[in-house]
């Protein structure tokens, strides 16, 4: 079995390495390929990648290089976890739309649409040469923003689906707060990617999520750093991204304030190199945990076992195509839901009627993202403002005419048509 990482170069990879070597009996990998234009980084992250294996005796063979065609040959399935301009690209969406009193972050808002319109031309131009190698390849895609990248990919009619790290993290932290193992625990996940709500927490047949709630909420307040009132009155658990929706002057005072994340994660990248390029390191290093991603490692692998030997867990919460799973929704949106996975792909499960206050944003986002889309694959100032325009966290016609010439101005190098 073959499997190939686009993006190997990543601070990531070692959490990927670590997860594919504990559960070997799961995914019994032969082949894994780190593949990144990056050379220096793969230098450093191909032996270390290696020594893990080495220490935690798995027998397959770990192999990098920079030639992406050579790398996805014959593989079964391509993970992509590219980030297109690097930590600078992600700085500048995490600054310049403060501008403007709008949230910045990489994955929604204007920050976000810039890093889909960088990421979707790249990403389709991958998947076209896996699918000349090898058809019948599954790509996982575990870049953001997951939700627009993994609609181009079923759009233009690849194998794929969409990763989150976000189920399986609230899967964990519940069954610890329950002192239940995680299996014990299914969510009732619902939404878009970084767009979602537990709207039960199940455990031995039982919706355990009033409790939670009760004897838990400070916790689970402060994690995501709301309010508990608003999670008793909502009734559910957001993920933490709906804070940049539900407290979003809030964050951009603070975003105002204090250094971005995107500087946090560069000087942790740059910390992470440094102990990597130690020969004697064997194992992913403590500092890896606050770089983000926890739990990544062990979704991708159950997630590829149940797409190439349907072995694993069999229900996961992927990013997928609808099709009448959130009936207000078109059947070609892609949602974030549990899903039955088989080596056919995902059937999304049955989910219960979403909650107004809930339907409505997802479907204003939804409609966001078309546009973010269109812009993506076709390019054109007015299609970046139609998208902009259409976003709830900007909506203002002054905020997305600025946003957009700005948009453009700090990622030319990176769309064909500017």
């Amino acid at each position: 079995m073959k499997l190939t990482v686009v993006g190997g170069g990543s601070t990531y990879t070692p959490e990927l390495i670590d997860g594919f070597a504990r559960l070997r009996d799961v995914l019994p990998v032969t082949e894994l390929v780190l593949t990144d234009p990056a050379t220096d980084r793969l230098d450093l992250i191909g032996p270390l990648s290696r020594r893990i294996f080495d220490r935690l005796g798995h027998p397959g063979r770990i192999t990098t290089t920079a030639d992406l065609d050579a790398a996805v040959d014959g593989a079964d399935a391509v993970l992509l976890q590219l980030r297109v301009g690097g930590q600078a690209a992600r700085l500048q969406d995490e600054t310049w739309p403060l501008d403007c009193g709008c949230v910045g972050q990489e994955t929604t808002g204007a920050g976000g649409l810039a890093k889909a319109l960088r990421t979707v031309p790249v990403v389709l131009d991958i998947a076209d040469r896996v699918r000349r190698s090898n058809p019948d390849a599954w790509i996982i895609d575990f870049t953001n923003p997951v939700g627009i990248v993994t609609r181009a990919l079923l759009q233009a009619g690849h194998k794929a689906l969409g990763l989150c790290n976000v189920a399986i993290g609230l899967q964990r932290k519940f069954a610890a707060l329950l002192d239940v193992t995680p299996e014990d625990v299914a969510l009732d996940h619902v939404g878009l990617n970084h767009l979602t709500w537990e709207t039960a927490v199940h455990v031995g047949g039982e919706n355990v999520l009033p409790r939670l709630l009760t004897e838990h909420g400070e916790t689970i307040a402060t994690d995501l750093r709301l309010p508990l009132p608003l999670l008793t009155t909502l009734g559910v658990v957001p993920s933490y991204y709906l804070r940049y929706f539900y407290a979003h002057d809030e964050v951009v005072r603070e975003q105002r304030t204090k250094p971005s994340r995107a500087a946090e994660v560069a000087r942790m990248e740059r910390e992470l190199l440094t102990l990597y390029a130690d020969p004697a390191l064997a194992e992913k290093p403590p500092l890896l945990a606050e770089r983000g991603g926890a739990y990544y490692s062990e979704a991708a692998v159950d997630l590829a076992a149940a797409l190439l030997r349907n072995a694993g867990a069999q229900h996961q919460v992927v990013n997928t195509r609808n099709n009448g799973t959130l009936p207000f929704l078109p059947d070609d949106a892609v949602v974030e839901v549990p899903a039955r996975i088989t080596p056919k792909g995902a059937e999304p499960l049955p989910v219960s009627p979403m909650d107004p206050l809930f339907s409505g944003l997802v479907a204003g986002v939804t409609a966001y993202e078309d546009l973010a889309l269109e812009a993506a694959l076709h390019g054109g100032r007015d299609r970046v403002f139609r998208a902009l325009l259409a976003h709830p966290l900007i909506g203002q016609y002054e905020y997305a005419d600025r946003l957009t010439d700005t948009l453009i101005a700090h990622n030319r190098e990176h769309l064909t048509w500017a």
